[in-house]
């Protein structure tokens, strides 16, 4: 599981590295950055993983939002995963569409031809990535928090969700809560995985707390200007799933936010702090 290092620079006493590595989990080359902060030139520290959304790479939440401080102040390393698997050869939207093909993996395992032979980013974040980042970093693969960004906060809920014990914290920024009731969703799900939708439930946050196993707490920021949330995000939903089973859940309405990366680093250092809480 070799990897090779593209860039590294000094960030609040850590570094900042970016990586590519090719993946057994896609078939395509993938990059990633991981954050180092100044505890672990001492040994392992906690992981922090964060999960961007439609369009992004890496490199979004690595420049803009703003995780590098309070995780260097805390002693957590952050990997920033890319979205989707890349390349001249991976199928795309035909019409160029942002909410699927490149850019756009949702974080799952498709099964639909001519999707299958790429995208399998719920086995890369799952499973190749975490061996990867054991193998390679100064990491304690036993203190790992996962979260992320509409899109990507949809695949820290469902990945949290889908492996109970491995977490020891989960949160989003406006995520995709029940990609089975949003337009997005129906898009990638059916497209990416096929018409049956007991399938679907897989990669559904809402449906997964109905029977999750362990009732790990989550924690939901969500901007009530932001311009996804009727039709798109549906957060109401995922309060509607907690309640009914009494899952632990602090879903905060934040007045005036809206999508944009400016709403992320606004409460950046809470959600870290939160991780931070649980994993040290």
């Amino acid at each position: 599981m070799s990897l090779t290092e593209m860039s590294v620079n000094k960030c609040f006493g850590g570094k900042q590295g970016v990586y590519s590595h090719k993946s057994s989990a896609t078939g395509t080359d993938m990059t990633f950055a991981v954050y180092e902060p100044p505890q672990a030139a001492d040994g392992p520290v906690p992981v922090l993983w964060y999960l961007s959304g439609l369009t992004c790479t890496h490199e979004n939440a690595m420049v803009k939002a703003g995780a590098q401080a309070i995780a260097s102040q805390r002693g957590i390393m952050l990997v920033f995963p890319d979205t989707s698997p890349r390349g001249d050869d991976v199928p795309d939207d035909p019409d160029g569409a942002h909410d699927f093909g490149l850019g756009a993996g949702f974080y799952v395992n498709a099964t639909e031809a001519p999707w299958n032979a790429n995208y399998h980013m719920a086995d890369y974040i799952a499973e190749e990535l975490p061996a990867l980042i054991a193998a390679n970093f100064p990491a304690d693969m036993a203190r790992q928090g996962i979260t992320g960004h509409s899109m990507g906060g949809h695949g820290a809920l469902t990945i949290a969700l889908r492996h109970p014990g491995r977490f020891k914290s989960v949160s989003a920024f406006s995520p995709i809560v029940s990609p089975m009731n949003c337009p997005w969703g129906h898009k990638a799900l059916g497209g990416y995985i096929g018409d049956n939708r007991d399938d679907w439930r897989a990669y559904d946050a809402c449906a997964l707390i109905a029977d999750a196993p362990e009732r790990l707490p989550i924690l939901v920021d969500q901007g009530d200007a932001d311009n996804f949330l009727e039709e798109q995000l549906k957060s109401h939903l995922l309060r509607e799933a907690c309640d009914k089973v009494g899952h632990p859940l602090t879903l905060r309405m934040q007045p005036g936010y809206d999508h944009s990366y400016f709403f992320i680093a606004s409460f950046m250092a809470d959600h870290v702090t939160w991780h931070a809480e649980a994993l040290i």
